[in-house]
């Protein structure tokens, strides 16, 4: 694999993100706020309301991936996961392994936390799958409306960080 690192979301790196989701649905999986297409706003709206936005960049410095973190809670010592989303170029290539493993260091060191949690949609079968791959185990349901205005269940998922 290549090598790639990781850093904070700037504003340029918006302009990139946002061409990552390749359809509603796709932008739908990423963050059920957002309204496609995507737009570097939006990008950047959010992050001021998150923790820890992240992007693994290439060797270039390009964006590949991005995710952050939300309703950090210190009291319940959990938070969870966001905005994940991966290039096209790169999906399949372990890419959202190295993201994951980073936005777990962030909640786990930086943040000092020792659970995170997630929604993924039923939809999603991919990325729930990933996620089972990586030991997040369902902890909850929450029926909610996609860009389509039709029912999805969107599981939550929880895991205990190291």
């Amino acid at each position: 694999m290549k090598e790639f690192t990781s850093r904070a979301l700037t504003n340029a790196d918006a302009e990139i993100i946002c061409l990552f989701p390749q359809s509603p649905e796709e932008l739908f999986y990423m963050g059920p706020k957002f309204v496609y297409p995507l737009t570097a706003d939006q990008v950047l709206k959010m992050a001021e309301r998150r923790s820890s936005a992240t992007v693994i960049v290439d060797g270039e410095d390009l964006p590949v991936a991005y995710a952050n973190l939300y309703d950090v809670n210190q009291e319940q010592s959990l938070c969870y996961l966001g905005n994940v989303i991966i290039s096209t170029a790169y999906r399949g290539n372990g890419i959202s392994d190295l993201l994951l493993q980073k936005m777990m260091a962030s909640a786990s060191g930086e943040h000092k936390l020792k659970r995170m949690r997630l929604y993924c949609h039923n939809t999603n079968t991919r990325a729930l799958l990933f996620y089972a791959r990586q030991g997040f185990v369902p902890c909850g349901i929450k029926v909610m409306k996609n860009y389509a205005d039709a029912r999805v269940v969107s599981i939550e998922m929880e895991k205990h960080l190291d």
